[in-house]
């Protein structure tokens, strides 16, 4: 409900004839889109970010940015600190549950934690981006497209102020390290920041920071190489680059669909099998408690680590020396599950409704899901119901389907235990 308070206020500011460039006109489902869009921190648009929308129209969707960035229970519990008014026991559980946090203990304290910390690497993302801004723009402006960007970047947006994303900087290697670094970092947790910050040695993390950062690592080496091979022939894409050019855009467009968003080359210049490769990381997505969507890093871990554990024929399900509860694993079963159904229903009524090829749909849909923001170009082009069911996706993609199911379903308590049955599987 959170959510959808903030995506309301949000139309209605969008609506505003402030927010509008001279001669342009903004609908309410535009308006809608937009907002939704960007508390999900999604960044698909309908209306061009740079061309459309005046500085109090971007202002209004980079705070929509930075309050989904934060999540909707820390935004209201940083405006309860900020008025010293107290956080009852069931504000904290919410907390709790938004943040993805283990325990109810220091809750407040680990919340005023990813405020300070968002706010520092955003600040720090402003100053570099600005840095190098500066020199191609008037200083203001210089820190108001390193403020964006940063902003954009670390919650893992994908909005831009360019025009056409950072396609501009395909060839500048600090433009693309700062911001992969922004929305790496971003996408890691806030936890998993904490962790790192305070151990310091990867022995002594959590079993969830070790399969986070892993995760991360892996699939950072794995999506550079995968895209680098796939397109380093394809002369729409990197074909035509120097080879260090091309490492570094096959690292960002290897990077940058685990839910940034940002593309430094235009997203229908790819193979079909680098756009569905890049569906693939899109559905993945960024880790639990970050500023990123996707069924999570842990969830995919967890079903490999299954996977390998059942063909070793092993007793436990167990990684790093730890064992897996068996709750977390029905849950990662859930979280697929669901999450499949609902993009594999979205996909079905949009191949109905829009005249687009399969591939060019499938794509949209999982972007939205995974809060991605990436597309080969139909968002504009969309019907007014297919743009209704991309805002839905991109609703349920940011409050998570895990928590819409909780929300929706019915607890039912066990009054009977029934015998156990062997049935034939696979």
């Amino acid at each position: 409900m959170g959510y959808i308070v903030i995506i309301f206020i949000g139309t209605i500011l969008l609506i505003l004839p402030i927010a509008t460039v001279e001669g342009k006109q903004t609908y309410f489902l535009d308006a809608l889109f937009t907002a939704t869009s960007a508390t999900a921190v999604t960044g698909l648009i309908v209306r061009n970010t740079a061309e459309h929308w005046t500085g109090f129209g971007q202002t209004v969707i980079m705070i929509l940015i930075q309050i989904g960035g934060f999540g909707f229970m820390t935004t209201t519990s940083m405006i309860f600190l900020i008025l010293g008014k107290r956080l009852t026991l069931k504000d904290r559980l919410l907390i709790k549950e938004d943040l993805n946090s283990f325990q109810l203990s220091g809750i407040i304290r680990l919340t005023r934690y990813i405020i300070l910390l968002t706010f520092i690497f955003e600040f720090l993302g402003t100053f570099f981006l600005y840095m190098y801004f500066r020199r191609i723009m008037p200083s203001l402006r210089a820190i108001y497209f390193g403020l964006f960007h940063s902003i954009s970047a670390f919650n893992n947006a994908g909005f831009d102020i360019f025009g056409n994303s950072l396609e501009n900087f395909t060839n500048s290697t600090y433009i693309n390290i700062t911001i992969s670094l922004l929305f790496i970092i971003g996408g890691l947790g806030f936890i998993v920041i904490a962790e790192i910050y305070r151990m310091k040695r990867f022995r002594k993390f959590s079993l969830h920071a070790k399969i986070v950062i892993s995760m991360t690592v892996i699939l950072i080496i794995i999506s550079t190489l995968f895209i680098f091979v796939l397109e380093y022939n394809n002369p729409r894409s990197i074909g035509n680059l120097k080879t260090r050019n091309k490492f570094i855009a096959s690292f960002f467009q290897g990077v940058t669909p685990r839910t940034a968003g940002f593309n430094t080359i235009p997203i229908n210049y790819f193979r079909d099998v680098s756009l569905f490769f890049i569906i693939i990381l899109m559905f993945i997505g960024a880790s639990p408690g970050s500023t990123g969507g996707g069924v999570k890093t842990t969830t995919i871990a967890t079903l490999l680590i299954v996977v390998y554990n059942i063909i070793s024929r092993k007793k436990d399900i167990e990684v790093f020396e730890k064992r897996f509860k068996k709750r977390d694993i029905y849950k990662t079963l859930t979280i697929v599950v669901i999450s499949l159904s609902i993009v594999s229903l979205v996909t079905i009524i949009l191949s109905i409704t829009e005249e687009f090829i399969f591939l060019q749909i499938l794509f949209e849909v999982f972007s939205a899901f995974g809060t991605v923001g990436l597309s080969t170009g139909i968002t504009p082009e969309l019907t007014a119901l297919g743009r209704v069911c991309i805002i839905i996706t991109m609703f349920i993609g940011r409050v998570g389907p895990f928590t819409l199911a909780i929300a929706f379903g019915r607890k039912r308590l066990d009054k009977v235990r029934y015998p156990e049955e062997d049935i034939l599987i696979g």
